[in-house]
Parts: structure tokens; C-alpha cells; sequence
């Protein structure tokens, strides 16, 4: 994958087929240590343990409709090729967590992508979905919970036009004062 913005899409994706009602995405990025932490968690069905040790397997995969899956392998040997690692911890009924750590001064580590484009993309896609999204670049955080905008919406859906532009510019905006913020904070 390109980004890891596609990473994120993809991985969230999953969580979404598993039946997850609740997924969680939490980016963190330190400039101090060179890395970017994405975190997925769902509350899907989850898989066994001999799942769960195959699934970055290309090979291996639980779905009926192909015989490969590419998600998962793809996101551990990005990571492991920047330096970083991959975790993944399920447990059936409970659902899933994804973790995965890129050193970012690598060559190989991938581009972040459009962030804010994916993370907007899935919530008004998912509108049955809550997400909670995080972002934390050296202790500067933005977090969007649909649960809370739904709450405060009062039935409103996120997918509607008004509502789901005011998303992506929220998102936008909130990532842009953090970088903005950041670059701030290391020049003074």
C-alpha cells in the first residue's frame, strides 16, 4: 500500500466486516523517537488463536469470497521494514487490535496519505458504525467521536451533505492546527 492512510482504510474495513459496531483508530507520531503509531481496535466478532497467528499470512484468510487476503501482510511488512513492528491481539467474541510502528525517517516508510479524507470517508460511509478517532503528534491531540456528533445531532445522519462536509472540514482543520501547532512549538 501507498499510505498509510490506505493501511487504515483497509484495516478499519475489516473491523467493519467483522461486525465490529465500535472501531477505534488512535495515530500517534513523535518526532522525538522518529515514529508513527497506528492503532485499530474493534469490537467485532474476533478471531481463534490459529487465526489470529495466520491472518498476516497472504495465504490465509477467513473470508469465502477469495482465496487471499493482503490487508494484514501488507501493514506488518511495511512496519517491520521501516524498523517497526505489527502486533495483533484478538479474542474471540471480544474483537480485534491492530497495532502497527513505523520509524518514519526510513526510506521506507510509506506517506501518511489523506488522513483526514479516510478517516471521513469511513464515518459517513458507516453510519450504523461509532468510530472514535484519534490523532496525538507530540502531545498535541484531536479526537472526533461519532458517537458524541451523533448524540448532539440528534438523529441527523453524518452522511448528509451539510453534515458530512462539516466533518471533513473539522478533520481537516484539526489536523492542520496540530502540524501547524507542532512546527510552532520546534521553532521557538
Amino acid at each position: 500500500m501507498k499510505s498509510i492512510a490506505y493501511h487504515i482504510l483497509d484495516i478499519a474495513q475489516n473491523a467493519i466486516q467483522a461486525k465490529g459496531t465500535e472501531v477505534e483508530v488512535f495515530i500517534e507520531e513523535f518526532d522525538s523517537n522518529g515514529t508513527l503509531r497506528i492503532i485499530i481496535t474493534d469490537n467485532g466478532k474476533g478471531m481463534t488463536k490459529d487465526q489470529a497467528e495466520h491472518a498476516s499470512d497472504p495465504y490465509f484468510t477467513s473470508r469465502h469470497t477469495r482465496k487471499v487476503g493482503m490487508g494484514l501482510p501488507l501493514l506488518r511488512q511495511n512496519a517491520e521494514r521501516t524498523g517497526g513492528d505489527f502486533e495483533l491481539e484478538s479474542e474471540v467474541g471480544k474483537g480485534t487490535s491492530v497495532k502497527a510502528l513505523f520509524v518514519k525517517d526510513n526510506i521506507d516508510c510509506p506517506s501518511k496519505g489523506d488522513i483526514a479524507g479516510t478517516i471521513h470517508q469511513l464515518i459517513t460511509s458507516n453510519s450504523t458504525i461509532d468510530f472514535n478517532f484519534c490523532y496525538n503528534k507530540n502531545g498535541n491531540k484531536f479526537e472526533l467521536n461519532t458517537k458524541e456528533l451523533k448524540e448532539v445531532l440528534d438523529g441527523t445522519p453524518l452522511y448528509q451533505k451539510e453534515i458530512s462536509g462539516y466533518i471533513r472540514e473539522m478533520i481537516e482543520e484539526n489536523l492542520k492546527d496540530i502540524q501547524a501547532t507542532d512546527d510552532f512549538s520546534y521553532k521557538t
